[in-house]
């Protein structure tokens, strides 16, 4: 096996910007959610009340810029073919994809409104900060919080089928799905 050395995609495998921005969304991702569960639990007197919350928003920004350069660069670039011959692999490889991408903007988007309803900004881990869009600042906590958790949790749930077909598409399959998105190209 030799390692693949390009940056962009080609028809037969994924370039390193592609492998680099899947994984640093996948492992944010992972981490956000059981991080976001435990904030849930503290009480205000917990000593992490105000350290847990600032950091899961600080990732969620630094997360949602991420995914957005990722959107950018998966217009920019050609996608390697499914691997898959079912038509009905195909159809739920393709609405999979759709329904994360779309699973991961709600949880951004709420979790920004859920941030920003009082009308204060985010401090991005003391380097910055993103203001409240005023007009949706509506005091609507409970919605967007809802929204969020229920998300966050589908999300999580969808993205674990991802892995699963990833490894039933190594392990069963034998195809090299999964090689792909980890930059290691079968010899030939």
């Amino acid at each position: 096996m030799a390692l693949v050395k390009r940056l962009t995609n080609s028809r037969q495998q994924y370039g390193w910007v592609s492998i680099l921005l899947h994984w640093l969304v996948a492992l944010t991702v992972i981490g956000m959610y059981p991080l976001g569960l435990y904030i849930v639990s503290l009480s205000y007197y917990d000593p992490g009340y105000r350290f847990y919350p600032n950091l899961h928003r600080s990732l969620g920004l630094l997360l949602a810029f991420v995914v957005l350069v990722r959107l950018t660069w998966k217009l920019a670039n050609t996608s390697p073919q499914l691997l898959v011959e079912k038509s009905w692999e195909k159809l739920a490889a393709k609405a999979g994809h759709l329904f994360l991408y779309l699973l991961l903007l709600t949880v951004l988007i709420s979790g920004y409104l859920l941030s920003t309803a009082d009308g204060r900004s985010i401090q991005v881990f003391d380097w910055f900060s993103v203001p409240a869009i005023p007009w949706l600042a509506t005091r609507q906590e409970e919605l967007a919080g809802s929204i969020h958790f229920y998300s966050a949790t589908a999300l999580a749930v969808l993205a674990g089928i991802h892995a699963l077909a990833a490894l039933k598409h190594h392990f069963i399959d034998h195809n090299s799905t999964l090689k792909r998105m980890l930059g290691i190209q079968s010899e030939k």
